[in-house]
């Protein structure tokens, strides 16, 4: 289904142009083409903010022009038009939605002048989405590798668009921060606004915001105003960034397109091995790490979330490959974290080595008295109550290295109530509940660390949080 825009030509001198409900005395002309067309698309609302030029011929007088979205997801209420030349001599002087076509309007325009100009014509339309998926192809050695970057653009909106440049929305706009400023109200009546007044403001705060990344004005008469230079939008509770994918692309409806958005060669990468059983599960994972930022010869744009399909170059002319994973949004200068999973050729094995509790203190039944263990009175023993103690626990972790290539581990863990670490192997404090260390496992040995976690349990325990102590030995017993 293709929009309808023609411009309506009088039959004989006696038809009164401005009559649009006489439309059977109105012939059409030539539909004209359509100069260019722009599409920015927001995946978050559902909601696509269509631009589109035309070369009209002009009459001095009225002009009626006609614009139709039969079988589509145009929204009617948005649909606008502006003179991108000629303004000063060109004017709608109304609009009018006829009662026996009901997805049509006409625009009255009024001219001082005689022949051609370029008109713009904007509006939302729904049904149009698009999805980021990435190709990552790592070296052999695992120090670089190579990212292709791709947008799949499906059209459902009962509209053709043909050679349409693209653009996407990357990232969150906040609609009810943005609304309620507009509107001078509080944040939390935003939801009671009325529903027409909400949907005119919410196309309005999306227009402006869209626009920020695009410059103004009829810079060219002949084609679509340019995209700016790339640019992160950062206002409020909003951080949104809008893409260009170079050139045009015709997108019929109901298909899809998949085009190249970027490409990132010899991107720098690390090899991690972690063990974060919070985020992780029970199992030591490997991650292919980097940073988008110009450094690493990324950092241009954000980028989107989606789809990661990973490969390791064998050295051979081929692939390995090696996992898939959805990946979540990048902002500049954040790093991307893309998890292998379990490593076969590294053994990692936690042991609890003992267990012991110690420190136990006693209240004496019917007295606000307390008093260690291990003084000897039987009056303690036989009318006493345990109200405080410390439990101690051994660890020791073994890591066993089988890869050509030595490996950086990190291990995190996170305890609950009022804790002691101890260990040799210099920790620090990731946040409050939380233990990081880090080591590093030459190729083909293994190495082994331990540690000691106390406890402190009832009356013994003082704040929620993990104290780091250094050990007194090389290991616990």
């Amino acid at each position: 289904m293709r929009t309808v825009f023609r411009f309506l030509v009088a039959v004989t001198a006696t038809v009164g142009i401005d009559n649009f409900s006489d439309a059977e005395n109105i012939d059409l002309s030539t539909v004209p083409a359509r100069n260019a067309v722009q599409l920015t698309i927001y995946n978050s609302e559902d909601i696509t903010l269509v631009r589109e030029t035309r070369v009209v011929t002009f009459k001095k007088g009225s002009n009626p022009l006609q614009f139709s979205w039969a079988n589509t997801l145009i929204d009617p209420s948005s649909v606008e038009l502006r003179f991108l030349t000629s303004a000063d001599k060109l004017e709608v002087a109304d609009t009018t939605f006829p009662h026996d076509k009901p997805q049509m309007l006409y625009w009255n325009v009024r001219s001082e002048m005689e022949g051609e100009a370029t008109i713009q014509i904007t509006y939302f339309t729904s049904g149009i989405t698009w999805s980021s998926d990435y190709v990552v192809i790592a070296d052999k050695d695992e120090a670089r590798l190579d990212i292709d970057g791709f947008v799949r653009v499906t059209n459902n909106s009962g509209e053709e668009y043909e050679n349409a440049q693209i653009r996407l929305v990357v990232g969150t706009i906040n609609l009810v921060e943005k609304i309620a400023q507009l509107a001078k109200v509080p944040v939390g009546e935003v939801k009671d606004m009325d529903g027409a007044k909400l949907g005119l403001m919410r196309r309005e705060v999306l227009a402006e915001s869209i626009d920020r990344s695009a410059s103004g004005g009829a810079a060219n008469a002949a084609c679509m105003p340019a995209a700016a230079e790339k640019a992160i939008v950062k206002e409020g509770l909003s951080e949104y960034f809008i893409y260009s994918i170079e050139g045009t692309e015709t997108i019929p409806n109901g298909w899809s397109k998949r085009m190249r958005s970027f490409a990132g060669k010899g991107v720098p990468m690390k090899v991690e091995y972690r063990y974060r059983p919070k985020e992780y599960g029970d199992q030591l994972v490997r991650l292919y790490l980097m940073t988008n930022n110009e450094e690493s010869k990324l950092g241009t744009t954000p980028l989107p979330d989606g789809m990661v399909r990973l490969f390791r170059s064998n050295g051979r002319g081929g692939l390995s490959y090696l996992t898939q994973q959805v990946t979540k949004y990048v902002p500049i200068g954040d790093k991307i974290e893309l998890n292998l999973g379990a490593d076969p050729n590294v053994v990692f094995e936690l042991k609890k080595v003992r267990m012991s509790r110690e420190k136990l203190w006693m209240q004496l039944h019917g007295k606000n008295t307390f008093q260690e263990v291990g003084v000897d009175t039987t009056e303690t023993e036989q009318n006493s109550t345990v109200v405080g103690w410390d439990d101690r626990w051994e660890y020791q972790q073994q890591i066993r290295n089988y890869t050509a290539m030595p490996i950086d581990l990190e291990v995190r863990r996170s305890f609950d109530g009022d804790t002691v670490f101890r260990s040799r192997l210099e920790p620090t404090q990731f946040d409050y509940q939380t233990v990081q260390f880090t080591t590093q496992v030459p190729a083909g040995e293994k190495k082994e660390l331990a540690y000691e976690v106390v406890q402190h349990q009832g009356r013994n325990a003082k704040q929620t949080h993990v104290t780091i102590e250094a050990a007194d030995v090389k290991s616990p017993r």
